[in-house]
């Protein structure tokens, strides 16, 4: 049986979005990785999926390590691709070995960036306005600090997600899984200033419950926090490039490092497994191990 490569992808994506309910990071992650791999069958002359062999997955693997990819990413499209061969054996009885029997690259141990306490009080201090941009810019940095979420939580999160009284947010993560997070007093004081002083002057002209908006009062977007946080970088003066996720990083380190169990920092990063969660306790040792090497007379 000829099975289409257009066709059997969008039945694919389909499965996922619907039966699996992953979410839209996650499927756009599959498209993309497996687009990249359509695209190189296409140019090896395969319009067939039943044609693909072994050597194919080599020379795909192959080709991206010429490409001087990372091994995380090699690792996770061989990982995209066996998930939709996967599926076609199931529906279409499709050979699935061409990346079942594929070595997976192990990843590189690469410890995540945070920001020192220090480093990020000046972030907060040189940042601080009373204009409506100003007290959005610090609500959203207060926020993604205190609580640790993704980005894509954050620009998800509703009106009605907060609990202002009890400090609590209610966000939705990976694999559609939903988790209460608390936040302290200081995220708690910007939000309320953003929410009654600045979201509704930023929505003159717009109507919708998301918490964070633009300038124009459009729902704020991924790419908009990360210019956001850059900008903020600039205002700081910094010499250190930002990314949302870098302080999740920085939430979980902060937490290790001033006595939180792992258990519950797994618990509030909403991770799967504990072993997501322990790759902090290495920048905690490593924090730990610096500060003594300059500090002890005889290190």
């Amino acid at each position: 049986m000829s099975i289409n490569i257009e066709d059997s992808l969008g039945q694919f994506i389909r499965y996922i979005q619907l039966e699996r309910n992953f979410s839209i990071h996650t499927v756009k992650e599959y498209q993309y990785d497996l687009n990249d791999f359509l695209e190189f069958c296409k140019r090896e002359g395969i319009a067939d999926l039943n044609d693909v062999e072994y050597l194919h997955a080599r020379l795909y693997v192959t080709k991206l390590y010429d490409e001087k990819k990372a091994r995380t990413s090699i690792s996770r499209k061989i990982s995209s691709i066996r998930s939709f061969f996967r599926f076609l054996n199931r529906e279409y009885q499709l050979d699935d070995a061409p990346f079942s029997s594929l070595y997976h690259p192990k990843k590189e141990k690469r410890l995540p960036n945070f920001f020192y306490e220090e480093e990020l009080s000046k972030l907060f201090e040189e940042n601080i306005g009373e204009d409506i941009k100003s007290i959005r810019n610090i609500a959203l940095l207060e926020l993604l600090y205190a609580s640790g979420i993704r980005v894509s939580e954050c620009v998800s999160i509703e009106l009605d997600d907060i609990d202002l009284n009890y400090s609590i947010l209610r966000v939705m993560g990976k694999g559609r899984k939903e988790r209460i997070v608390p936040f302290g007093h200081f995220a708690q004081d910007a939000l309320i200033k953003y929410i009654h002083e600045a979201r509704p002057k930023m929505m003159k002209h717009t109507k919708h419950n998301r918490l964070f908006v633009n300038m124009r009062g459009n729902e704020l977007t991924a790419g908009g926090v990360r210019y956001i946080l850059n900008e903020m970088i600039e205002n700081a003066s910094l010499k250190t490039k930002i990314y949302p996720h870098m302080l999740r990083h920085t939430f979980a380190t902060h937490l290790l490092n001033n006595g939180a169990d792992l258990r519950t920092v797994q618990e509030l990063l909403g991770h799967a497994t504990l072993s997501s969660t322990q790759v902090y306790t290495h920048v905690t040792k490593e924090h730990l191990r610096n500060t003594y090497m300059k500090a002890h007379p005889r290190a």
